[in-house]
């Protein structure tokens, strides 16, 4: 469950917070019947209405991402938010992205190929010139090599680049507070701990 307590439909502050209550879960309480057609369980929101400045400020972040007067386009920018996901190790932005870019057009053999892109032949010289963008912003924590923004440069116009890389620096955020908070899909316990058990050694083991 998440980290922090979720806000129900009778303690919803009125304005933004009842606004999307009812634009996202219709007219039901979302903490009592949590849960929406994708999968997830909503609980993003429902955290988030703690704070309505915080939410109209995130969701201002959504309508840009969404507007018709993005010039970079809808494909491209969902390949990279899906890849944000898997960089960002947030199962919850590469699903959501993943279904996102089904519905503008991605194939599906680009979609699994995501994770691997680097060695997938499936992508074109944009595609890997902004997936390669992508790992710089997120693995590289926005540490550039010239070259890479130069093959960037070769694709995307300076408008476009200056979307991509808002558009994936926020979606990473998204993806760090939603690992750190264990809202929706992120919601899970840390993989990496140490085995432990009976007949299992305290001292140094080489193998």
């Amino acid at each position: 469950m998440p980290r922090l307590s979720e806000v129900s439909r009778a303690d919803a502050p009125q304005g933004i917070v009842t606004t999307m209550y009812d634009f996202i879960f219709g007219d039901r309480d979302p903490v009592a019947e949590p849960g929406l057609a994708n999968g997830t369980s909503g609980n993003w929101w429902t955290v988030a209405a703690h704070d309505p400045d915080f939410l109209e400020h995130c969701v201002g972040g959504f309508a840009y991402y969404q507007s018709p007067k993005r010039h970079l386009r809808p494909d491209l920018r969902e390949i990279a938010q899906a890849r944000v996901g898997w960089a960002s190790g947030s199962r919850f932005v590469f699903s959501q992205h993943i279904k996102a870019g089904r519905d503008k057009g991605v194939s599906e053999e680009k979609l699994k190929a995501i994770p691997h892109w680097s060695t997938a032949e499936c992508f074109d010289a944009t595609e890997r010139a902004i997936l390669a963008w992508v790992d710089v912003l997120v693995l590289q924590r926005g540490r550039a090599h010239e070259g890479s923004f130069e093959a960037l440069r070769e694709h995307l116009s300076e408008l476009e680049i200056l979307e991509l890389t808002y558009i994936s620096c926020l979606y990473d955020l998204h993806a760090v507070m939603s690992k750190a908070l264990r809202l929706e899909l992120d919601d899970v316990d840390d993989p990496v701990t140490e085995l432990t058990g009976e007949g299992i050694s305290e001292g140094l083991s080489l193998g």
